[in-house]
């Protein structure tokens, strides 16, 4: 656990980290916003205004956002998802009904067993030859993954969808 989260007792961890995951979540969803802002003055704006876009929008507004809430208690579908709110521009006030709550729910877990058995997996992987292999093996099929996609998607006659 960092230094400076040590020796909190209980309720101030988990306000600590409430507040930590908010704003982060804040920020994932507002760099997400200003993103999509930025790409409707470029060539990209038309698509943003596109139908599909605008009904995607609409299906998240809808019935996506309780998905925003669980991916809370997940590693890394939490940050695609408040990006992907951003993205889709759902309005503030709904982004934030569904991110409390999931800020409360990894507030809680990480106070309880999530810092103890991530940095026990930490210490465990850098302590061990056969650990740090596996990071690195981890690494390198995810670059590889993505190097994958990214080139099939831009090969002729391949994916014409855009992310």
């Amino acid at each position: 656990m960092p230094d400076f989260l040590e020796g909190l007792p209980f309720w101030w961890l988990v306000l600590a980290l409430f507040v930590i995951v908010f704003c982060r979540a804040q920020a994932t969803y507002w760099i997400a916003r200003g993103a999509v802002a930025g790409a409707s003055r470029s060539r990209w704006g038309r698509w943003l205004d596109s139908a599909a876009v605008r009904r995607g929008s609409a299906l998240l507004d809808r019935f996506g956002l309780p998905v925003l809430t669980v991916s809370f208690v997940t590693v890394v579908l939490q940050t695609v998802m408040n990006a992907a709110a951003g993205l889709a521009r759902v309005p503030w006030w709904r982004y934030l009904v569904a991110m409390v709550p999931g800020c409360v729910a990894w507030a809680f877990l990480y106070a309880t067993v999530g810092l103890a058995v991530f940095w026990a997996v930490v210490a465990a992987l850098a302590g061990s030859p056969w650990g740090m292999a596996a990071v690195v093996a981890l690494v390198v099929l995810l670059v590889g993954t993505v190097a994958v996609l990214h080139n099939r998607r831009n090969r002729p006659g391949g994916s014409a969808r855009l992310p």
